[in-house]
């Protein structure tokens, strides 16, 4: 007869097991979904009324701060590592900072486009920044789903739920933001480059 105890910790590593590959699926639908939305952005550019504008000079700023952000998430991890747990937290708590930052200019972009007089919707929308923003506030919400992620992460860092040689949440959720951070950039790199 199983005890429950060995139950348990066969139960822990099963979900260790599939936890990885269960992420990695989710970002691969989530991939197959921003690529739809480019192919559609490329297909509506043949469109008569289709306008071209530079972008707003936030968005590259933003563009700066996620990169930033992954870069502080993989020496918070790289500290982790190394036993040095409040050098960890710290740059954990940085990347979150930037994350929020990196929503504050995508919102400063989109005023930048309606002062320029492009709307998303309404009297003077136009079919090239309903794309943009639509796909932008589609990433942004991906971004503010990484920002949970990184709350609960930043709770078990300071709760001592990882350590040096089990730190599994930490990981995940650190693959995740890399994940959104170069989605962000492939996406910017899209719409600097592929205009009419």
């Amino acid at each position: 007869m199983v005890d429950k105890e060995t139950l348990q910790e066969e139960y822990s590593v099963a979900k260790k097991k599939s936890a990885k590959p269960m992420l990695w699926i989710s970002m691969i639908s989530m991939l197959m979904f921003f690529a739809g939305l480019t192919s559609a952005y490329i297909i509506s550019m043949k469109r008569d009324d289709w306008v071209t504008f530079d972008l707003p000079d936030a968005l590259f700023t933003s563009t700066v701060l996620i990169l930033i952000s992954s870069i502080t998430l993989f020496l918070s991890q790289m500290f982790l590592k190394r036993d040095k747990r409040s050098i960890s937290l710290l740059l954990l708590i940085v990347t979150f900072v930037l994350g929020i930052l990196f929503i504050w200019q995508q919102y400063e972009g989109f005023s930048e486009l309606k002062n320029a007089g492009l709307y998303f919707t309404g009297k003077g929308s136009t079919v090239s920044t309903s794309f943009l923003i639509g796909i932008t506030l589609m990433h942004v919400l991906h971004v503010a789903a990484g920002i949970i992620v990184l709350l609960v992460v930043i709770y078990n860092h300071f709760k001592y739920k990882y350590k040096s040689d089990d730190f599994l949440g930490f990981e995940l959720g650190a693959i995740f933001w890399h994940f959104v951070d170069v989605l962000w950039i492939c996406l910017f790199f899209f719409f600097y480059f592929i205009r009419k």
